[in-house]
């Protein structure tokens, strides 16, 4: 009997699709992912790919950081930390963990590197880089770590190929905003800072109307999730930052590697899994920590921005920046 309350007691609740997105929450994240990445697209020029072409540390440093750190981190905090649970409750959430380590940096991390005293210009070349290279990182990260921790015949697999195709059709919308940036600067101009904007509401909704009506889901949730969730963006600007210092990199495209690694698309990886579980009975669970991190990134990245904001740019500004 006492066996029987002490399991019940650290068993995770269960979680379904309403518990955390509701059908109309579901149109809006995806939507809002359409016109963010749309900016996205609208705010590029040939002159950016002629700067980058012509300079491709950034683009280097943005793929090993993006694609080399972040799935192995969050790999690592999945077997160390989430597996500590239940492995019923634990397989979906790592899914949905491996897929926010797995995206592209998001849009906020250039409002960031901005209020950071960062290389502005570094950030979106980054940003644009692992957004157009996600369509063959991603998956192919997510295969290669699920290979390791999805193993047992039981476990929920990953539908790569699905997740292929939903990354390509979210895709588009960049596409065509770089298309239209072609035609028309100036309305190129104002959808980018569209896409800006809808990327601070996407934030702002969530702290107003999401965390209220799940409160009684976080209070919930275990620990371990919550360890997962704020580790990866917290351990992620760390740890990039902590190697650009160490290969001698100014202070300032420092702190926007670190950035620029750290804060995923949390949007898009709501979307994919909107999009590819959809008729899954565990996307519930496999929504909670993308929008655990969705949540927290935003207190982690602001601490961090105050923190960088205390640098002595006078020491900086005798610093050659080669990037």
């Amino acid at each position: 009997m006492n066996a029987l309350l002490i399991l019940a007691s650290t068993t995770p609740p269960a979680v379904n699709e309403q518990d955390v997105v509701t059908p109309f929450e579901q149109v809006l994240l995806v939507g809002l992912v359409f016109v963010i990445m749309f900016g996205l697209g609208a705010g590029l020029t040939p002159r950016d790919f002629k700067l980058a072409l012509r300079r491709p540390y950034g683009l280097i440093i943005g793929l090993v950081t993006q694609f080399g750190i972040m799935p192995l981190l969050s790999y690592i905090l999945v077997i160390t930390v989430l597996f500590q649970l239940p492995r019923e409750y634990a397989v979906p959430v790592a899914i949905g963990a491996l897929l926010m380590g797995c995206v592209p940096a998001g849009t906020t991390s250039n409002i960031f590197t901005y209020f950071s005293k960062g290389n502005l210009a570094l950030s979106v070349i980054m940003t644009t880089n692992s957004t157009l290279w996600a369509l063959v990182l991603t998956p192919l990260m997510l295969a290669l770590y699920g290979s390791f921790i999805f193993t047992e015949s039981a476990d929920l697999q990953i539908p790569i190929t699905n997740i292929v195709v939903t990354l390509a059709t979210l895709l588009i919308p960049v596409v065509a905003g770089m298309l239209v940036r072609r035609f028309s600067a100036n309305i190129g101009a104002v959808l980018e800072l569209l896409g800006g904007f809808f990327g601070l509401f996407f934030i702002v909704f969530l702290m107003a109307t999401w965390v209220p009506r799940n409160w009684s889901l976080l209070t919930a949730t275990p620990w371990q999730t919550y360890v997962v969730a704020i580790g990866l963006g917290l351990f992620g600007i760390a740890i990039a930052y902590g190697l650009a210092r160490a290969i001698r990199l100014h202070p300032s495209n420092a702190r926007t590697i670190g950035l620029e690694t750290g804060i995923q698309n949390g949007p898009l990886a709501i979307a994919i899994v909107l999009l590819t579980f959809a008729n899954s009975p565990d996307i519930g669970l496999i929504l909670i920590v993308p929008a655990l991190y969705s949540l927290f990134i935003v207190i982690v990245s602001t601490f961090v921005t105050l923190w960088f904001r205390r640098a002595n740019l006078a020491e900086e500004q005798k610093i050659p920046n080669l990037l």
